[in-house]
């Protein structure tokens, strides 16, 4: 793809237009999270999986039917394909449901493989701490490598915008009340991994043109960003683009059961290109700014 590198956006100035959209969606997010919480699948929440592989395919409205007569509180989320079907019970079935439930199956498609998986509570619990753990401790591994490679500002920056990237698809899903399940948290830790990777080439940049920068105002710290994102543009561009049409390939065409995956990471890959641009840099010069620093760094900046 070829794309003109004589941008000469003023990203600066627009900047405060994407604080405050991105503070309207947390709030959201917030009031939802809080009032309703998420829409855990089976994964976080205790339930039954059924996975069939199909003889004889069975439409979405013979299961409904067979299961009608089940004492459920919640009716299960059905999947159906052409030769496979998954069930998603939000409760562990007896042993007498799941041994009339193989019989229903059975009738309906006579010599089906029918695979049975239950949650409890304490493993649901497990998942969900071990969900947060993950996101914490990649947080803080970023943390302490940018620190360390650049300085506590542009750290920081990279962390309010890598934290940006996954609450906002987590406020999505809120929202939306979409369901919440493993390929979600994998999905949020691959959006966070391609955030930063972003961030830390637009900071590269900030850096290496600071050793020429001389810095006498604001004005002066708001050209030296515009340009360093202007310059590193096609690269980001390029970038998400490409990641872009293979997530949306595979929400269009994947499976069922990658569908919440695909579409989270259609979400992030759009938050995750702005907040680089309109979140991470803009927040760097505040801070900067705040700390009287307006001096460029003449250090000659490290390889990446």
């Amino acid at each position: 793809m070829n794309f003109k590198t004589n941008y000469n956006f003023d990203f600066m100035k627009v900047s405060k237009f994407f604080f405050i959209f991105s503070i309207v969606i947390t709030l959201l997010g917030v009031g939802t999270l809080a009032f309703r919480g998420l829409n855990y699948g089976v994964d976080f929440s205790s339930g039954t999986n059924v996975d069939i592989t199909l003889k004889k395919p069975i439409s979405k409205q013979q299961m409904e039917q067979a299961l009608a007569g089940y004492k459920l509180e919640k009716p299960p989320v059905i999947t159906e394909g052409s030769e496979r079907m998954a069930i998603r019970f939000t409760e562990v079935l007896t042993d007498t449901e799941e041994s009339q439930l193989k019989k229903d199956i059975e009738k309906l498609s006579p010599g089906s493989s029918i695979e049975v998986n239950i949650v409890d509570v304490e493993i649901a619990r497990e998942l969900q701490r071990n969900a947060i753990y993950s996101v914490l401790i990649a947080s803080i591994g970023i943390i302490i490598y940018v620190s360390i490679r650049f300085e506590w500002r542009f750290a920081i920056a990279a962390i309010v915008a890598l934290l940006h990237d996954a609450f906002m698809v987590i406020s999505v899903f809120s929202i939306f009340n979409l369901e919440v399940n493993l390929p979600f948290i994998i999905a949020v830790l691959t959006i966070i991994g391609f955030s930063i990777n972003d961030t830390i080439v637009i900071f590269d940049r900030i850096r290496e043109n600071l050793r020429f920068a001389k810095l006498r105002n604001r004005s002066d710290l708001d050209k030296l960003v515009n340009s360093s994102v202007n310059q590193t543009l096609t690269r980001t561009i390029n970038t998400m683009l490409t990641v872009l049409v293979t997530a949306l390939c595979l929400l269009i065409f994947g499976s069922e059961s990658i569908r919440m995956f695909s579409l989270a990471i259609v979400i992030g890959l759009a938050f995750g290109a702005y907040s680089s641009i309109f979140i991470a840099s803009p927040l760097w010069v505040v801070l900067r700014e705040r700390a009287g620093d307006k001096k460029p760094n003449n250090r000659k900046p490290q390889e990446v």
